[in-house]
Formats: C-alpha cells, sequence, structure tokens
C-alpha cells in the first residue's frame, strides 16, 4: 500500500498481507498521515460509503473513478494521474525489481522493500535538484 505525493515521492507505505482487505489497510495508511486538505486519489475499488466517510472524516478529499454499478456517479477526470500512479508503481516493480526482492523472512522483506522506496525517493529529489524529470532513473541504471 502507496501513499505518494504528485511528484511521484513516497511519503509512506505499508506491507499488508495480500489477502488483507484493501480499504482497511489503507484506512490505517491514511491515518497515519497528515492529510487534512489533501485530495486523494485512488482506484474505484475504494467504493463504499464507510470508506469515502471515514475519508471525510479525516478532512480530505477523495477522488476515484466510477464504478460500472454507479452510473449516477460522476466520474472525475483523473486520468492523467492515475497513468502517474501506475507509472511509480511499475518503476518499482519493474526498475527497482521489488517484485524479485530475494527476502526469505519478513524482516528481510521490509528492509529490502525500504531500501527500494529510499532509493526511488533518493532519485526524484536528486533529479528535481538537478532541474531533470523527477522519476527519470536511467541515469542510475548499470
Amino acid at each position: 500500500m502507496l501513499l505518494c505525493a504528485p511528484d511521484g515521492t513516497i511519503i509512506d507505505f505499508d506491507l499488508v498481507a495480500a489477502n488483507a482487505p484493501e480499504r482497511e489497510a489503507a484506512l490505517a495508511l491514511l491515518q497515519a498521515n497528515p492529510i487534512e486538505g489533501a485530495t486523494i486519489i485512488c482506484d474505484k475499488g475504494f467504493a463504499g460509503a464507510d470508506f469515502e466517510a471515514a475519508v471525510r472524516e479525516l478532512r480530505a478529499l477523495l477522488l476515484r473513478p466510477s464504478r460500472t454499478d454507479e452510473p449516477d456517479r460522476p466520474s472525475p477526470p483523473i486520468g492523467w494521474i492515475r497513468q502517474r500512479i501506475e507509472s511509480i508503481v511499475n518503476t518499482l516493480k519493474d526498475q527497482l525489481l521489488l517484485e524479485h526482492h530475494g527476502a526469505r523472512t519478513p524482516a528481510g522483506l521490509l528492509a529490502r522493500v525500504t531500501a527500494r522506496i529510499l532509493a526511488l525517493c533518493a532519485c526524484i529529489n536528486l533529479n528535481q535538484r538537478l532541474g531533470l524529470t523527477s522519476r527519470e532513473l536511467t541515469a542510475y541504471t548499470d
């Protein structure tokens, strides 16, 4: 579960079991961070009155695409930011080999995932300081 800034910097993350309820994991991550006044953009899988009410209680705005069973709900124009979100996830998976972490224990998994996230954030920060595109990582590969 990732909480990211618009430039791709990862603000916080949590490792959760694959069978963990997605909305509960996301809500725990949001509650652990100061998000008042923020706009939270997520997938349509985060639909649900309870989740949306909980985000409102945190004084944040939730935007997500409409599901097919919600014909009366307008779908906000968030396609461009959702592409950025997918790009962040793909960067972690492909360039930083997140899915091929090689960990053998839960502690090892946490250490290896944290190292990759830290590497991504360091690259984004350096690129911003150098005036380059935030997530352009080719200069840092072999």
